[in-house]
């Protein structure tokens, strides 16, 4: 199989058996982690690092320009129209891009980038919100198309999901690691109306680089034993975890391949980059990742920020829209069976000028009213600290902890505002509603009042 293309999606798979419906992963062996199984499996034989890691079966299923494609399915007869599509900022030329079209990046929009830039590289382009509750929705039903597909699923990201298929094979029919992805593929879209592209090989890392190759909707395998061929084809620049400065300093050096840099030892990466940052690089350059799939892993934070189409100047509207951050990231982090111990509200003033406040709380909390309590707190002190009109206002959770982690609330301890079990029960209840009929279903008198269609 070829390093540098990606493979065609082939026009059949191998059916499943018996009575087993087509592309499901059955409940009854849902109890059981695989991934564990086949860890035992391989690392109790002798043999190589290289033969160890060649029984893994990662798959990373990553959803195409997924703001792009949410947009376009919650408006089909605006942003489902726009072939030249911006999604971030206004049309103003406020706030910045968070995704675009594949035909407005031929243009060199790119994520990240001033949305006033991104305009000018791209003039006719049509410039549309983010619309997060519905981006959060459409990330929870990929994720629970994948937990039927396969026993271990991790994701990484909004759009980014790992599969560990280890030790599968029997149960699949001896279905191909690619027969496997292109099947998943096609189950994720036809369920979702989501297109995803698949990278698969016996590692995280060669699974996430494998991606890049199968975009836009299509699948990368890198077969086992053939990962140190795939990696010299790419740059160094293409390594998850390399940036831009290293990227420099590496290219004053004659290092701008990963074959350029295979050649050169331990010891210099080392004397050049410093020990720990040097070996790691040497890790890299050859694939090296004992990473697993990982679903228990905890997300290190939730955050949402919106900037306004105008400055704001009034405190009331100001924690208007501070109600509503407050409800997306609250979804979030309930979507994902997290609460959070630490709010933190982030204020820029019209100035540029950023300013950011915290506050922990004693016990994790989850409900829309106890997070937005606290961040409206927040908000109120930078508020008395600096009263200036506001350009951007967002909010973030840390300090996440799973949500069936028992509570230890002292003898003496106050509850945060708003935390009862009848608010959580309120907001869990709210957000089945959206799932089921979308996010207008159930929306906050004060937000509904004077919602603006234009800001970020």
């Amino acid at each position: 199989m070829s390093m540098s293309r990606r493979s065609a999606e082939p026009r059949e798979c191998l059916p499943w058996a018996g009575e087993r419906r087509k592309g499901s992963y059955p409940r009854r062996h849902r109890a059981v982690n695989p991934r564990a199984h086949a860890r035992r499996d391989f690392t109790s034989r002798p043999g190589t690092v290289e033969e160890q890691s060649s029984t893994r079966r990662i798959l990373l299923v990553d959803c195409d320009a997924f703001y792009v494609q949410v947009a376009r399915l919650e408006d089909p007869e605006g942003a489902g129209r726009a072939r030249l599509l911006i999604v971030g900022g206004s049309a103003s030329g406020r706030g910045v891009v968070t995704s675009a079209s594949y035909e407005a990046r031929a243009f060199g929009v790119r994520s990240a980038m001033p949305t006033a830039q991104a305009i000018r590289l791209c003039p006719e382009a049509t410039v549309v919100p983010v619309r997060r509750a519905a981006c959060a929705q459409r990330s929870r039903a990929v994720r629970r198309v994948l937990e039927e597909l396969a026993p271990v699923v991790q994701p990484a990201s909004i759009d980014e999901f790992y599969l560990d298929l280890s030790g599968t094979e029997r149960l699949f029919h001896e279905e191909t690691l690619e027969q496997t992805a292109w099947r998943i593929r096609r189950e994720v879209l036809r369920r979702t109306d989501i297109s995803v592209s698949v990278g698969g090989g016996t590692r995280r890392v060669i699974a996430k680089l494998a991606t890049s190759r199968a975009k836009p909707a299509g699948v990368h395998i890198v077969p086992p034993g053939r990962e140190q061929d795939f990696l010299r084809e790419l740059d160094l620049a293409d390594l998850p975890g390399v940036g831009p400065s290293l990227v420099e300093e590496l290219r004053k050096r004659g290092l701008v391949r990963v074959e350029d840099a295979l050649g050169v030892q331990l010891e210099w990466l080392q004397e050049w980059l410093g020990p720990r940052r040097g070996a790691w690089l040497h890790g890299r350059i050859r694939g090296v990742d004992d990473s697993d799939v990982d679903p228990a892993e905890r997300r290190k934070s939730i955050s949402s920020e919106r900037t306004f189409l105008h400055d704001l100047h009034g405190d009331a509207e100001l924690e208007r829209r501070l109600l509503e951050l407050a409800g997306s990231v609250s979804a979030t982090l309930r979507g994902r069976s997290y609460r959070t111990r630490t709010v933190t509200v982030k204020l820029r003033d019209h100035d540029f000028r950023t300013r950011t406040r915290s506050r922990s709380v004693a016990e994790p909390i989850e409900s829309d009213s106890a997070i937005y309590e606290v961040a409206r707190e927040l908000l109120r002190d930078l508020r008395a600290e600096r009263r200036v009109p506001a350009r951007l206002l967002g909010v973030a959770l840390t300090g996440l902890t799973p949500r069936d982690e028992p509570r230890q609330l002292g003898l003496f301890q106050e509850p945060v505002a708003g935390e009862t079990e009848r608010e959580r029960e309120v907001s869990r209840a709210v957000d089945r509603l959206r799932d089921r009929f979308g996010d207008e279903a159930v929306v906050r008198g004060r937000i509904l009042d004077r919602r603006s269609p234009e800001e970020e």
